[in-house]
């Protein structure tokens, strides 16, 4: 059961990234400038914006998550809710880039709150097993 953490660490890198395939869409469309990519943000269109801000907030909550799963792993926590846990945290940041691209507000808010009681959880987990 701890190879569930390594996996979902693995595709919580994987989802960093797939918002930006919609950045990467919406500077296409507006004229992709290789010299100044970072000065085009004003220019893109509003899903692209927010793709880009889903982005940069993935690899916010990744940092605490992959902590979260890497401590759940090496203090060998074995139970269900953590399994659930962190698969439902890699659920939640799916939905919140979902939600956070279609300007869904309040649901992108409670994807944010599910992955971090997600990540919480996991870390309970690792310090109610260290204590024993």
């Amino acid at each position: 059961m701890s190879a569930i953490f390594l996996y979902s660490i693995f595709a919580s890198v994987v989802l960093i990234y797939a918002p930006f395939l919609v950045v990467s869409y919406g500077r296409f469309r507006v004229g992709y400038d290789m010299a100044a990519p970072r000065a085009m943000f004003d220019k893109l269109p509003p899903y692209a914006q927010r793709a880009t801000w889903a982005h940069q907030n993935s690899f916010e909550t990744f940092m605490v998550f992959s902590v979260a799963a890497l401590m759940a792993y090496v203090t060998g926590v074995n139970s269900q809710t953590s399994a659930v846990a962190a698969i439902a945290f890699v659920i939640a940041r799916l939905l919140y880039s979902i939600f956070y691209i279609l300007n869904i507000p309040i649901l992108r808010s409670l994807m944010f709150a599910v992955g971090g009681l997600c990540s919480l959880t996991l870390f309970i987990q690792s310090l109610i097993q260290v204590k024993g």
